[in-house]
């Protein structure tokens, strides 16, 4: 296969609502019609854009909890059945597609991109470092889920939002040897724009930005968002050559599809003149070490059976 249908999706996604999120990302999937789908960051679980979590310095509040407590509860478990839904329908449709979600794991929430493919849930990122208030709401990834995927006709990767400014991060990527570039964001800044034609050009492979577009009344009535501007979110949505064109997009001010058809050949073409961890490396002068283990908090601990007291089973 020398060319593949991508598709990035411009959408809002419900908030503390996570079944209207799953039935949305399913029929956006569906309507792409592409090989290759990516929705945008937090789209299971949502974004809480403008909301503040009632966080100051050295100071909580119960409204504030509770509303993290809301926050919680709308995420996912990966494995667990969003994750399942959605890989029965990529098995279906015989595409792949890179879904943000917030993923529930214990007391912790992660920004992650999950992977899918003809064959179902095939992995995920997490996102290495939250921006700026994210830190009160997510935990950070580490070095263990930074996959590229094979699809065969290309390899597929995924950076979430300012993950795109890391340039350490880029080039382990590159090493990867990643043919499509996932941006799910919601950053939707002109200066977005420059980075993705920038990291494009860069690591000469395809790139897909994906952004929310959410309206202020799109959020649950009960919460208080001090916003001036109805759009939240502005979207900004596009997919870029390896040589930094613009193939579809930027969208604004509305949700929609952006679709191209990619010319894989393409990947070899750009690469002719410059390869960021090749011929142009220079590995004499530079080098990057990269940590892939998973770190854990505790290790070592075997899984303990339940202990049966009555009818109640206790860890």
């Amino acid at each position: 296969m020398s060319s593949v249908k991508a598709a990035v999706v411009q959408s809002s996604a419900p908030l503390f609502d996570t079944p209207a999120a799953l039935s949305r990302a399913k029929d956006l999937i569906r309507q792409a019609h592409a090989d290759v789908v990516v929705l945008p960051e937090a789209f299971l679980g949502g974004y809480p854009k403008a909301l503040d979590f009632d966080i100051t310095v050295g100071r909580r509040t119960d409204a504030g909890r509770e509303l993290f407590r809301r926050y919680h509860a709308a995420a996912i478990d990966v494995p667990g059945p969003e994750v399942e839904s959605i890989a029965a329908l990529t098995r279906e449709l015989g595409c792949h597609a890179v879904v943000g979600a917030v993923e529930r794991q214990g007391g912790t929430l992660y920004c992650v991109a999950l992977f899918f493919g003809p064959a179902g849930y095939l992995g995920l990122h997490r996102k290495l470092m939250p921006t700026a208030a994210e830190r009160y709401l997510w935990g950070q990834g580490d070095g263990s889920t930074m996959p590229v995927i094979d699809t065969g006709p290309a390899r597929l990767g995924a950076a979430i939002c300012w993950e795109n400014y890391m340039p350490l991060f880029r080039t382990t990527m590159y090493a990867k040897g990643v043919d499509l570039w996932c941006a799910p964001t919601v950053d939707d800044r002109d200066q977005w724009q420059a980075s993705m034609r920038h990291i494009a050009l860069e690591g000469r492979c395809f790139v897909l930005s994906a952004n929310q577009f959410l309206r202020r009344d799109d959020l649950p009535p009960d919460l208080r968002v001090d916003a001036m501007d109805p759009v939240l979110i502005g979207g900004g949505s596009v997919i870029v050559s390896p040589l930094g064109e613009v193939l579809a997009g930027p969208l604004r001010d509305s949700e929609g599809i952006l679709a191209a058809h990619l010319d894989l050949d393409d990947l070899a073409r750009a690469r002719f003149d410059f390869d960021a961890v090749g011929h142009y490396a220079r590995a004499d002068v530079f080098s990057l070490h990269v940590d892939e283990s998973a770190r854990t908090a505790v290790t070592g601990l075997e899984p303990t059976p339940p202990m049966r007291v009555g009818r109640l089973y206790l860890r």
